[in-house]
């Protein structure tokens, strides 16, 4: 009970503390440590018996693993953002945009690219390193709050598009291992709920941004912002090489390299923006170096999160509340969806979720003659419901490190399109189940 009470409080202080904006290298270890405290945990490896986790071993270990997996994507990603930034590629676009729908649909614009991109392979943090240049300069464009980016990013990313059937993003491709199923599992369903959640989810974004104007929000230029040019911008068909490349480049090789291939493709990209821009460019010297350091912020804030999900998962409490949601009453849909959210709600993580509540419900739920394919697709949205609580490692990401916003005053609209918008959702999708579609 102990353990249970000290991995509850915090998980809520976490979320606390980054809310309010507190350094999470500091205050994921102090969570940590709470936890540790409650659940008899060794607090350094010379304590602990053998066999006996501690919890430097284990904040460090899921703090060095996330950075060994990801780092070269992080960095590639932010350098490609920083070039399209300096060539003026990003504002090209988005000029050439503007000129043809209108700055009254800025943020469709930014949803569908990160749909597009998304939807292609392209992993999460980096869509939105490489579309939040476009994204700054379309807003600008149109003069709406900038505070809202995060939130335009996240929905056209984390939603309608990652869990959907056919997307290649791991966590439609977790559940084939355990199910036996295939990416397009129960597609029908999938898109009907795909459409209500882009449909509704976009509905509301437009309403939050007019009611922002109406308050007289406007976009609020700040020092470090790249400064907008009027002459020598890219043609936009320029413009367009780089994250087309990423596109086609991740596309053609994410069978065969998984998530490997973002190397190849941001690299790609990197070069076409570089010399299909190279007259327009600006200090690329300058871009890679800011591109860097902004990569190195990014990935810590993620792993630090990362390595208190390491802590959280070896505290007792955390297989008992495993074992609890994975053993509700109910159909088994509804347990399923139940529990894998809970998990990735715990762990941050909607790969996270899956990864550990699948190997103990999928037994379970085909042994009582669920639909795999069902199970397939309730799990996939459910993972994406939760896993967008404010200690995020993607969220803290987007909102932090590359839109430069707070959690104050950016996580309200992030929450809205990317916890309430898919919890509407994966309502309906049970619903089509229950209905037999």
């Amino acid at each position: 009970m102990l353990s249970l009470i000290g991995l509850v409080t915090a998980l809520a202080l976490l979320m606390l503390l980054t809310m309010r904006g507190m350094n999470l290298f500091v205050a994921t270890p102090l969570c940590a440590l709470l936890v540790a405290i409650t659940s008899d945990i060794a607090l350094l490896p010379p304590l602990a018996v053998e066999g006996q986790a501690n919890v430097i071993s284990a904040y460090m270990g899921g703090f060095t693993s996330f950075i060994a997996s990801w780092f070269f994507m992080f960095l590639l990603g932010s350098i490609f953002g920083k070039l399209m930034e300096d060539t003026g590629a990003a504002d090209s676009v988005a000029r050439w945009i503007i000129n043809g729908i209108g700055s009254h649909r800025a943020a469709l614009a930014v949803v569908v690219a990160c749909a597009i991109l998304t939807y292609g392979g392209v992993s999460l943090f980096v869509v939105a390193f490489s579309v939040y240049p476009t994204a700054l300069a379309l807003f600008r464009e149109a003069n709406l709050p900038r505070r809202f980016i995060p939130a335009t990013l996240a929905f056209g990313s984390v939603t309608f598009t990652m869990t959907s059937a056919g997307s290649p993003e791991i966590q439609n491709w977790i559940p084939i291992e355990y199910l036996g199923t295939t990416p397009w599992a129960a597609w029908q369903a999938s898109l009907i709920t795909a459409l209500f959640m882009a449909g509704t989810g976009y509905a509301w974004l437009v309403w939050m941004l007019k009611r922002a104007k109406l308050r007289g929000e406007q976009f609020e230029a700040r020092a470090n912002d790249p400064l907008p040019v009027d002459i020598a911008l890219p043609a936009v068909w320029r413009a367009l090489v780089g994250p087309a490349l990423v596109l086609a480049v991740s596309f053609a090789f994410h069978d065969s390299l998984q998530t490997s291939a973002l190397i190849l493709a941001l690299l790609a990209g990197c070069i076409g923006v570089f010399v299909f821009c190279f007259r327009s460019r600006r200090d690329p010297g300058q871009a890679v170096a800011d591109g860097s350091t902004g990569a190195l912020i990014a990935i810590g804030n993620t792993a630090a999160v990362v390595g208190f999900g390491a802590v959280a998962k070896v505290a007792p409490a955390f297989m008992l509340v495993v074992d609890w949601v994975t053993h509700l009453p109910g159909g088994g849909l509804v347990s399923a969806a139940v529990a894998v959210s809970i998990v990735a709600a715990i762990t941050g993580s909607a790969s996270g979720g899956q990864v550990i509540a699948l190997p103990i419900l999928a037994p379970i739920f085909l042994g009582q003659g669920v639909n795999p394919e069902q199970l397939h697709r309730s799990v996939a949205i459910s993972s994406g419901v939760l896993d967008s609580l404010p200690h995020n490692g993607y969220v803290v990401t987007t909102i932090r490190a590359i839109c430069g916003e707070t959690h104050r005053v950016a996580y309200g609209p992030v929450a809205a399109l990317t916890v309430v918008v898919p919890g509407a959702g994966l309502i309906v999708c049970l619903l089509l189940f229950a209905l037999g579609v």
